[in-house]
C-alpha cells in the first residue's frame, strides 16, 4: 500500500480512538434524587461516590489520550501498510473500545470489597493493549519493510519502551490481588511515563 493507504489507516483509527474517549463521560451519571438545602447537591458531588467516579474518568481519558499520542507515533515512523499490519491495529483498535468497560466497572467497585476485581480487569485491559501495541510494532520494524527511512534511533527507543510496557501492566495485574488502589497508581504511573515524548529518547 501506498502514502495514501497509511494516511487512511491513521484516520479510521483516530475515529475510533475518538469515539472510544467520548464514551466515557457517559460513566459521569447526573443525580436524579432531589436536593434539599443549598449545599445538598454540592456535598453529593464531592462525595466519595462522585471522586471516585471523577478519578477513573481523569485515568483512563489520558490513558486513551496517550494511546493516541503513541498510534501516531508509530505513524511517524511507518510509511507503509499491509494486511497483516491493518489487521494488528484493528485488534489493537478493539481493545481501545473496550476501555469504556473497565472505566465504569472501576468506577462503581472502587472502594468496595470488589475494588481488587475491578482493578484486575482495569490493568488486564491495559495489559491486552500494550501487548496489542507491542506485537503492531514488531510487526512494523520486522526487516524494516515498513518503516520510512533513516529513522533507526527512534526505532530503537521506541523498541525498548514496548519491551518494558507489558512487563509493567502485568506487575499491575499481579498488584490488584493486594490492592486496589496501588494496581489503578501503578496504571496511572505508566500513563504519565509513556506521556513525554522525553520517555522514548526524542527530541
Amino acid at each position: 500500500m501506498n502514502e495514501k493507504g497509511t494516511a487512511r489507516v491513521e484516520a479510521f483509527s483516530d475515529g475510533v480512538f475518538a469515539i472510544a474517549i467520548t464514551l466515557l463521560v457517559l460513566d459521569l451519571k447526573v443525580p436524579t434524587e432531589t436536593f434539599t438545602g443549598a449545599h445538598a447537591l454540592l456535598r453529593e458531588l464531592v462525595s466519595v461516590h462522585f471522586l471516585l467516579n471523577y478519578l477513573s474518568f481523569f485515568l483512563s481519558f489520558v490513558s486513551i489520550l496517550v494511546m493516541w499520542v503513541n498510534h501516531h507515533r508509530i505513524f511517524t515512523l511507518v510509511q507503509r501498510v499491509d494486511d497483516a499490519f491493518l489487521y494488528w491495529n484493528g485488534l489493537l483498535l478493539l481493545f481501545v473500545t473496550f476501555v469504556p468497560f473497565p472505566t465504569s466497572l472501576l468506577a462503581s467497585q472502587l472502594g468496595t470489597d470488589a475494588g481488587k476485581g475491578a482493578a484486575a480487569m482495569y490493568a488486564a485491559t491495559a495489559l491486552m493493549i500494550a501487548l496489542a501495541f507491542t506485537v503492531l510494532w514488531r510487526h512494523a520494524i520486522r526487516d524494516a519493510r515498513l518503516l520510512a527511512p533513516d529513522t533507526e534511533a527512534e526505532v530503537k527507543e521506541l523498541s525498548r519502551q514496548y519491551r518494558f510496557g507489558p512487563v509493567a501492566y502485568l506487575i499491575a495485574l499481579g498488584l490488584a490481588y493486594f490492592s486496589a488502589y496501588a494496581s489503578v497508581g501503578l496504571c496511572l504511573f505508566l500513563v504519565v511515563a509513556f506521556a513525554f515524548r522525553g520517555f522514548l529518547g526524542r527530541k
